[in-house]
């Protein structure tokens, strides 16, 4: 079939004045705070690092710790303890047990860095030669594992890898959330975290970029420094540059489906004859933006379904014609879409959305439940993994499942998790930022026949002495925040709204041990007191090869 580009195939999404903002907060950056008190997150991991040891031995022994000032660009030999925020390594300075954190040092490896920065209680090193590898090496499989960011932890034991994400958690939950292990009150509440059964192919949604000139790192060069070449680039952001992209033909966190779709496009899409020219950030002259592949399924045939995504800076259908003419001939793919974003910032989030081949959305199910899946929707990336999460977030949840509870879903997305547990529930309301998500869940409710569901948009962080009047008093709080975790509006809410139980979903560990602080055990500052006990946290390992830790974590209201 010849591709089409009728008019009704476009789709005008809603102004989003606060996307920015989300988007900013939802990345993973070192520079993000997490609010209440105004902490980094990185700083949170470092607290949250045992303290060094005192000697037991001789008076000189103690004199060795002394206070240690490192200086920019000063170099130290270290050994990698642990893994923290990011995946970073975390070493202490012999002898003065200051911490020094160093991104792409794995535990037990010992190496020479050169300080990059400097914090008042920690600093960063850049990695310059590893003098003893690390513990539990393997061989990485995939080519640009050291480089394109996505999969760092891939030369690591994936044994070793979940052991060091369940041994991060325990550390911030005792340094950071203030629970003390030897506390007979909480013995038994860390949970030994859940593996990944799929340690590739598991992601059901990629972005790639689209770049003027091809980053190549220096030890593929084997030179000193890197270099951009004049070829343009499909692929992955360099870590830390938003202007440097890893030209990528494969990837194998991605299906097999995707990846051959992906290699087309590769092969095609710079035929000059096609006239199609990548987005240049720095003069924001060009045509293609990025990339997105999504995976779902057929819920009746079980066959799979792919999506493919063209964000552009402008609607030229002509320009995609030929493109769209290769990939449609693949079977699994079933939509084709063309995002156009005007703007000169790098989101793949389109402005108006226009249906190129095929239907606008791809399907999946979840815990029994289908999924109509658009190409902005969000929806959990591992979705094998998901059942896991969201069967033992349902076990959590205790309800009785006589219809006779209300659950409040705070952070709701696209309505997944609140969804899932209305069968066992009187009502579920959720509340979610994202208009598009709320468009989402209130139709994937409708697809299921939930009718005891409602989903409003609203801002969790400035919500107002009346955001209680929304609802009737839940006996369940489902909370589902991004890395920065809870606002401390929120938190004074839950602490007043008093339900009986809470789940706290997190993807950040540091700011997830930081709430838990403040609903068990208050603030003292700002004369909170905490009304809750913290019943079980259970780490789940949703990414295999990221250092992405999810933790579902239970709360019980203090009687008395």
């Amino acid at each position: 079939m010849a591709a089409a580009f009728p008019a009704s195939g476009v789709r005008l999404l809603h102004p989003r004045p606060w996307l920015r903002n989300l988007r900013r907060a939802a990345r993973p950056l070192s520079v993000l705070a997490a609010a209440l008190p105004i902490q980094n997150a990185e700083e949170l991991t470092a607290t949250a690092a045992p303290p060094p040891q005192p000697s037991t031995s001789t008076n000189t022994d103690k004199k060795t710790a002394t206070p240690f000032y490192p200086k920019r660009g000063q170099t130290l030999e270290l050994v990698c303890e642990s893994l923290a925020y990011k995946g970073k390594g975390l070493c202490k300075v012999a002898g003065t047990g200051f911490i020094v954190m160093c991104d792409r040092a794995l535990p037990g490896e010992k190496f020479v860095g050169r300080v990059t920065r400097k914090k008042n209680d920690y600093a960063e090193v850049k990695k310059l030669k590893t003098i003893t590898p690390h513990r539990d090496i393997v061989e990485a499989p995939c080519e640009f594992a050291s480089h394109c960011g996505g999969c760092k932890m891939q030369d690591l034991l994936y044994e070793a890898q979940v052991r060091a994400k369940e041994h991060q958690v325990r550390e911030l939950i005792v340094h950071v959330g203030k629970f003390s292990v030897k506390d007979s009150e909480y013995d038994g509440i860390m949970k030994p975290i859940v593996p990944c059964d799929i340690q590739f192919h598991y992601r059901n949604k990629m972005e790639f970029s689209f770049g003027t000139k091809e980053w190549v790192p220096a030890e593929l060069m084997q030179q000193e420094c890197d270099e951009e070449t004049n070829t343009y680039a499909l692929g992955l952001h360099a870590p830390g540059f938003f202007d440097k992209v890893l030209n990528i033909n494969k990837c194998l966190l991605q299906s097999d489906s995707a990846n051959k779709v992906l290699a087309v496009i590769q092969d095609f899409w710079r035929d000059p004859e096609l006239g199609l020219s990548p987005y240049d950030v720095h003069s924001h002259h060009g045509f293609l933006k990025h990339l997105m592949l999504r995976s779902g399924r057929n819920v009746e045939t079980g066959q799979p379904e792919l999506m493919v995504n063209f964000v552009t800076s402008s609607y030229k259908p002509e320009l995609l014609k030929p493109l769209v003419e290769k990939i449609e001939a693949f079977p699994d793919v079933v939509s084709i879409m063309n995002n156009v974003n005007t703007s000169v910032g790098n989101t793949s989030v389109g402005e108006v959305e226009y249906t190129l081949f095929g239907k606008p959305t791809i399907t999946e199910s979840l815990r029994g439940l289908k999924f109509q899946i658009s190409a902005n929707s969000f929806f959990q990336t591992n979705t094998h993994q998901a059942e896991i999460l969201y069967k033992l977030i349902e076990e959590s949840s205790f309800l009785k499942g006589d219809g006779s509870e209300i659950v409040l879903d705070l952070f709701c997305g696209t309505g997944t998790i609140g969804l899932t547990l209305a069968k066992r529930a009187k009502h579920v309301y959720g509340f979610e930022i994202v208009d598009q998500a709320i468009s989402d869940a209130r139709r994937n409710a409708d697809i299921n026949g939930i009718s005891n569901a409602t989903f409003v948009q609203g801002d969790l962080n400035k919500i107002g002495e009346n955001f209680g009047e929304y609802f009737p008093k839940p006996d369940l709080v489902i909370t589902d925040p991004n890395r920065p975790g809870m606002h401390m509006k929120l938190i004074k809410f839950l602490l007043k709204l008093k339900a009986e139980r809470i789940i706290y979903v997190s993807c950040n560990p540091a700011t997830c041990a930081r709430d838990l602080d403040y609903l068990c055990h208050g603030v003292a500052e700002q004369k909170i007191e905490g009304c809750y006990k913290l019943k079980s946290i259970q780490p789940v390992d949703m990414f295999p090869h990221t250092p992405h830790i999810e933790c579902v974590c239970l709360l019980e209201l203090s009687i008395g």
